[in-house]
């Protein structure tokens, strides 16, 4: 099986010194942020795995491995760090497919002072070295192919949700981005898609983007996937012309997912309101929570204003060497 692999890897290790390059050129420093954390992210669809620290004490603790290293990152970000990077594993629990795997390897990377459109910029050179590293012209997953030469198509949500799947996103928010899921459940029986029991907005967005949007984005270039619903972009700032939406973007080459960006949020009181919303929610769906660092939160009243982006490492080497399943590029999988 090994002996399988062993090309992919090799290709692999050839992406992560391409990459490494690219982000020394640019004047990035590598950070190493501690996988044990207080809190390991609160979003309402993301879940960690869990562990009890022992003091020295005897008395025990509960600590999460951390689904992204970004809170930590934002800390050094307020404590004065310009442009810093971090390219390692984070673990995310129920996630196991052909995409998904509970450790993996995350690309993550913030420029303090600059637009986002910078670091799109840096996610679409970033492709095209990882296709020159291993000698491919395209990106390839499941007989779709993505030229990451070619210029990338840039297209909003709203776009998007009309061309793909016929509904009117904003029909189904108000002008401050308060959101209607019955609004959108009626959309959606109107162009005969099937609405399942749960009607709220943020579970309906996610349906129909899984089923009827994504499948079509980075289909023969990439697609940026841009202007995110203010209501699902936690981290985000709001766009300075719409309060409906938000500096999120995604990137995505052969349907598949490869990285998340934003403007980042610096308003500690609205990112406290909004991370609460967020487990609140997680508590209704899943009947369980995580507690909100409390550090990173008072690190965002000193943070400057910022960009960042998290690229799923793993699946871009998938794309680029042609490999059918991210464990076919992971050096030892996690057993199971």
């Amino acid at each position: 099986m090994h002996a399988d692999r062993r090309p992919l890897l090799i290709g692999r290790g050839r992406i992560d010194a391409a990459l490494r390059g690219y982000l020394c050129a640019n004047d990035f420093i590598m950070v190493d942020p501690p996988g044990l954390q207080r809190s390991p992210g609160n979003e309402t669809h993301l879940h960690a795995f869990a562990t009890t620290a022992i003091g020295n004490d005897g008395m025990g603790e509960t600590l999460y491995l951390h689904t992204s290293p970004e809170f930590t990152m934002k800390k050094l970000l307020a404590a004065g760090e310009k442009r810093i990077a971090s390219l390692g594993h984070v673990w995310r629990n129920r996630e196991r497919g052909a995409l998904h795997h509970p450790e993996f390897t995350m690309l993550e990377w913030y420029r303090a002072g600059e637009d986002y459109g910078v670091i799109i910029d840096d996610c679409l050179a970033m492709l095209r070295l990882a296709a020159e590293a291993v000698g491919s012209t395209m990106l390839r997953y499941k007989g779709r192919e993505c030229d990451p030469f070619a210029a990338a198509e840039r297209l909003s949500v709203v776009e998007a949700f009309a061309r793909y799947a016929g509904i009117d996103l904003f029909a189904t928010m108000d002008g401050a981005g308060q959101t209607d899921g019955e609004a959108l459940a009626a959309a959606m029986i109107a162009v005969g898609l099937d609405v399942p029991e749960d009607r709220s907005w943020s579970y309906l967005f996610s349906r129909v983007l899984v089923e009827k949007v994504e499948p079509n984005l980075g289909i023969g270039r990439v697609t940026v996937l841009d202007r995110y619903p203010a209501a699902e972009a936690a981290l985000a700032r709001r766009a300075g012309d719409d309060q409906r939406v938000s500096e999120r973007f995604e990137l995505y080459a052969c349907g598949v997912e490869l990285a998340n960006g934003f403007g980042e949020l610096t308003d500690a009181a609205e990112q406290r309101r909004r991370f609460a919303a967020e487990m609140n929610e997680k508590q209704r769906i899943y009947n369980e929570r995580y507690p909100l660092d409390e550090d990173f939160l008072a690190a965002l009243e000193l943070m400057p204003e910022a960009s960042g982006v998290a690229l799923g490492f793993d699946r871009l080497v998938m794309l680029a060497t042609g490999a059918p399943r991210i464990d076919m590029v992971v050096w030892a999988p996690v057993v199971g």
